[in-house]
This record gives structure tokens, sequence and C-alpha cells, in this order.
């Protein structure tokens, strides 16, 4: 095992009409002007952004709003916030949504604390040495960031989607309503509850050291998350299943599966932010597209690993040929990603890619991580090519 540093300090407010809490919350914070930032139509329609509003009000917190966040998040929309929050004296900042709200507002906050172009950060051509005070409403369980240190941008300009990782960004508190997931649309749960999946397994498969207990807390997540994704697929109302699957998400991208190895593998991510770059597809559709390509192409570099996880996580039968056990894996979770109406490759994912696009996006991974990423095995611009190229089927 590796040393490791677990750092939680989001304060969590978790079950039904949590979100009546959020004024007192802020408050609690030291905040007394938010800005309210969130997506499109759908916290309007529901009512829940205006059960926010009269919770702040109640608090005696004022607020100006900034709605209009999409999926993979603008820097455009980010640079906005930014002004705002600068020219109206906000003092907290406050995310009404799920990841993609969650990450702009994250961005937000270290470009109103520091000086300078925010997208430095993304870039990686500098750091940030402070981030304004956050907190979350959330509403779609997926990326984890309402627990996270993470936020991926996205810039219209060359369409580079980057990520910042901080400690600075971790949200003071998030209100978690398994309820607001209830009225998503049943293919954005499954990409929250893949998303979920993958930020466990980019943490499992390391060629490093690992720690027992870790293991187990991991593999039982992996098996919770497709139990309950399962249930949400014949049942989109289970409250219960809708409660694992929110908390799995915040469990599983904190920190806590990946305490005591290298820090986890995340090319696979990696790999996706350039899918979702350039094409723009749902986060967790493009990791389930790419991922069965991934695994095949290391799995021989850590054939231990894959092994296990076909063992204890996909529940495949031992055998002294480990190989064919771990392939038996890759193809059962390939399998449960179509059960839930994932894709396996980019024909499913309705891409039809060009060699020049598959050249440009390994390079721009490449560039994106400084020329190598990964654990279970590391990869280089080839072996991006190459797997982009095995998943462009």
């Amino acid at each position: 095992m590796f040393n490791f540093t677990y750092y939680t300090p989001t304060k969590v407010v978790f079950g039904r009409d949590t979100e009546s809490q959020t004024g007192a919350l802020v408050k609690e914070q030291g905040g007394h002007k938010v800005l309210l930032h969130y997506g499109g139509g759908s916290v309007v329609r529901s009512g829940l952004l205006d059960r926010v509003k009269a919770s702040l009000e109640a608090a005696g917190v004022g607020y100006v709003e900034l709605g209009g966040v999409v999926p993979n998040p603008r820097l455009s929309l980010v640079r906005e916030g930014i002004e705002l929050v600068k020219r109206e004296g906000v003092d907290f900042l406050l995310a009404v949504g799920g990841g993609s709200v969650i990450d702009s507002v994250k961005a937000i906050g270290y470009g109103a604390a520091n000086e300078g172009d925010v997208w430095d950060f993304y870039e990686h051509t500098r750091q940030a040495a402070a981030c304004m005070p956050l907190g979350v409403v959330l509403t779609l369980s997926a990326t984890g960031s309402e627990m996270s240190d993470s936020s991926v941008i996205t810039s219209e300009e060359g369409w580079k989607k980057r990520g910042y990782n901080s400690n600075l960004c971790r949200p003071r508190f998030a209100a978690m309503n398994p309820q607001l997931t209830a009225t998503l649309p049943d293919y954005q749960t499954a990409c929250g509850c893949t998303d979920i999946l993958m930020h466990t397994l980019e943490r499992y498969f390391t060629s490093g050291g690992n720690m027992e207990i870790t293991d187990a807390m991991a593999e039982a997540l992996l098996r919770t998350v497709m139990k309950n994704a399962r249930i949400l697929r014949d049942d989109p109302q289970n409250y219960d299943a809708r409660a694992e699957v929110m908390w799995a998400g915040s469990l599983s991208h904190n920190g806590l599966t990946g305490c005591g190895n290298n820090g986890g593998d995340f090319a696979t991510h990696m790999l996706e932010h350039e899918m979702g770059g350039l094409y723009d597809v749902a986060h967790g559709a493009g990791l389930a597209a790419v991922w069965g390509s991934w695994a095949r192409y290391v799995m021989d570099s850590c054939l231990h690993r894959f092994h296990r996880f076909a063992v204890n996580v996909m529940g495949v039968a031992d055998s002294d040929d480990h190989r064919a056990v771990a392939l038996k894996g890759i193809e059962a979770l390939e399998a449960f990603f179509r059960e839930i109406g994932m894709p396996t490759c980019f024909s499913e994912l309705g891409i039809t890619a060009s060699e020049e696009d598959l050249a440009l996006m390994a390079k721009k991974c490449a560039a994106a991580t400084g020329g190598k990423k990964g654990s279970a095995r590391v990869l280089m611009e080839p072996d991006m090519l190459e797997i982009y190229r095995m998943a462009n089927h």
C-alpha cells in the first residue's frame, strides 16, 4: 500500500426535502449574498429553484442568479459568472444541479478568488491560491463533484475539455435529496450510474499497491450501483434505489475508494474528455463507449486486478486461466452497460470518427496529460490512438 491523505470537509445533509435547509446552511458558512447557479428549465419547472430561493429569503440571504449551464460546461459562462460575482459583491456560491453546474461554479470560484485568466488553471500553467466558498443542492447522481476536489470545463476555443483538481474547491456542504433525481430521463440516470462506476474503476485498476479494506469497499460500491441501476431501469421512482446510487456517487469520487493505492488510472476519463470536447457526448455514455477497448488494451499489464474484478465484482467463475476469467469480466461489464442502455463502442454512441479525428483526439489527450497517462498501463499518444481505433466500430 501507499501513504495517503484522506480529506473530506463537505457537510452532507442527506434525505427527503433537505433542499429546504439551504438558507440555513449558507448562513452557517457565513454567506450573505449568493450566486445561484443552475442549468436549464428542469430546476425551474420542478419548483426546486423557487424552494431554494424561499429558503435563502427565510434565512435573510440575498442572491443573484446565473442559469444556462449545459453538459460539458462552457468557459464563456464561467467568465460571465466571474464578472457577475465581482460586480454584485457575492460572497458565497451555490450550485443547484448536477456535476456540470457544480464544476462550473467551482471554476467561477477559482476565477473570482484569483487574478488572471481562470483557464490557466485548467491548462495547468499555474496553480490556484484560493477558491470562493461554495455549496451544492444536488439534482443528479453522477459525477461526485458535490464532495470532490475536481472540476472539468470546456473551452469553446479549440473545444478543449480540461480538468483541474484542488482541495480548495471542495464544497462546504451538499444538500442531497434523492427525490430530486426521480424526474430524470432514463438515459441520464444510466449515464450517471456509469460515471459513478467509472470513478471507482479508475481507482481500482492500478498496478501499484492496494489495501484490502479499500478494495472491499470499492467492490461493494460497484456491486451496489449495478444492482440499483437495474432496479431504476425497471422502477425509476424507487426512492431507496435512488438513495443508494446518490450516496455511492459521492463516495466514488471523494477519495475513499482510492485510499492506499497510487491514485488511480484515469486514462479512460482523459480519453473521454477529448470525445466530449469534440462530439459533445454525455460523459457517462462516452466513458462506457471507450472503456471496453481501454480494458482489453491494458489488461495484460494489470492482469491480477482484472482477474479480481471479474471474480469479486462481476461474479465470473474462477479458474486457473486468469486471462480468460479477466476477459469474461470485461465482457460482463459491457453486457451490463447494454442492459441499462449504454453504448460500448463509438457506433453505439452515434459517432463515426474519421482517422483524422481519432488522431486529433489522441494528440489532444496526450497534450492534456503531459504526454502520458495511466496506472494499469502507462499510455502514450500511439496507445491512445490505438484505443480510439479499437472503440471506433
